[in-house]
């Protein structure tokens, strides 16, 4: 690896951020949020079998007492010694006050107080989508009426779930052994996995009795291993900033955008998945304003998912919090946030002759505002190209000519067009 018998960073100053760095990463090996919120398998099927014989209670969700005074001086220490007129020393110390945030959201599991934190995080859904645009909330909204519009008149066109986790499992390996030439993602069946997949890595787990889409195939490639697992990866060969193969929770925004960009410029996000994202937005605004979990739950029945893939989505609001009302795991606000945002930022690099800034976002786990400070330290060879890029990457004239098309065409107001003048000829 890239990390091997390598000479010092070529400066005492980015030594000394390379060392910050480290530090850093050691400070907070073992921290993972998603992981630490996450519910046990068995509570689905225990809530799922109560309300079959008409019982109505909350699911049993314990979470550990945690103290964490340790990593937040280390994290402060770090932070001290930093200079955040320096890209480097703002990158560093604004991932310790996001890695800071989570060790106090640890200590608040269960209780109201996790709201806060995880809203410093994530944001909420009223939050304003970038370019003085509407709130997440009312592009969700959006969404939400446009695929119950149009749900009926695609219901006949919908791929059929039809494909078994064994068979996806066997093309997936093939695909990735294929792409990840120099790196190793196993793709494993879990019979005890709640969603139906998940993603870390170097493996991908698949529920055992699911069955899959030809789109849930597609955005497994395309959001889950060319986007996570590949930013993952290319992180892990970076020479001095190891910091960039962990997924800090102010990266999670840009990370979540980025791969579902890569389902939209791919083809592979369809409207049901689009209603999918929106639901969770709207539902965490719900138990923001004392929704509680059978409340959020039954929502989701409403808006036409199983009572298993409703429990689903309901956990993900309320991951850590209470069960109550009032409180939520803000975190699925970011997706179309940042999908927004990263497309905003793709157009933004085209117009202004920046379009390898986009390539360069592979390279690590990072924001879009750090792609744009490094970009010295990429040309000094401080931080890597990136080792893999998607194939929608690669594919360079493609990619500029479907955003240069996309900056003419949001010229155009649709609020402003009479159908007539649709019709062309005589």
């Amino acid at each position: 690896m890239a990390t091997k018998n390598l000479p010092p960073p070529p400066t005492p100053e980015l030594a000394h951020y390379a060392a910050l760095d480290a530090r850093m990463v050691a400070a907070v090996k073992g921290t993972d949020l998603l992981a630490t919120v996450s519910w046990p398998a068995q509570a689905q099927a225990e809530f799922l079998d109560a309300r079959a014989r008409g019982l109505r209670q909350f699911p049993k969700i314990d979470y550990p007492q945690q103290q964490h005074d340790a990593i937040r001086a280390e994290l402060d220490a770090i932070a001290a010694q930093t200079d955040a007129s320096h890209p480097l020393g703002d990158y560093i110390a604004r991932t310790c006050a996001s890695w800071r945030i989570v060790t106090e959201l640890f200590e608040a599991l269960g209780t109201p107080e996790i709201t806060g934190h995880s809203i410093r995080l994530f944001g909420r859904p009223g939050d304003r989508l970038p370019g003085d645009g509407p709130s997440n909330l009312e592009a969700a909204r959006h969404f939400i009426a446009i695929a119950d519009e149009i749900g009926h008149e695609l219901a006949t066109e919908e791929p059929p779930e039809n494909l078994p986790a064994e068979a996806l499992q066997a093309e997936l390996q093939q695909r990735l052994d294929a792409f990840f030439t120099r790196h190793r993602i196993n793709v494993l069946l879990d019979p005890n996995l709640i969603a139906k997949a998940a993603a870390g890595p170097t493996r991908i787990r698949l529920r055992t009795s699911a069955t899959f889409s030809d789109y849930d195939r597609q955005q497994l490639l395309e959001h889950e291993a060319f986007v996570h697992s590949l930013t993952a990866l290319n992180g892990r060969e970076q020479p001095w900033l190891k910091s960039f193969a962990r997924s800090s929770p102010r990266v999670t925004a840009t990370q979540e955008g980025l791969a579902t960009f890569a389902e939209q410029i791919t083809g592979t996000i369809d409207i049901a998945r689009m209603k999918r994202i929106s639901l969770r937005i709207v539902a965490i605004d719900r138990a923001l304003h004392g929704a509680d979990f059978f409340e959020v739950f039954e929502f989701f029945k409403e808006s036409g998912q199983s009572d298993a893939e409703s429990f689903t989505s309901a956990q993900r609001v309320f991951r850590g919090a209470p069960l109550g009302g009032g409180s939520a795991f803000t975190k699925d606000t970011v997706y179309l946030h940042g999908l927004i945002a990263v497309h905003t930022f793709f157009r933004w690099a085209l117009r202004h002759g920046k379009l390898p800034l986009c390539r360069l976002l592979f390279a690590g786990k990072m924001a879009l505002q750090d792609v744009l400070r490094f970009e010295p330290l990429f040309e000094q060879g401080f931080i890597a190209p990136p080792l893999y890029v998607p194939p929608w990457v690669q594919r360079a004239n493609g990619l500029a000519g479907m955003l240069a098309f996309s900056l003419f065409a949001n010229r155009i107001r649709l609020d402003h067009v009479d159908a007539g003048e649709l019709v062309l000829g005589m």
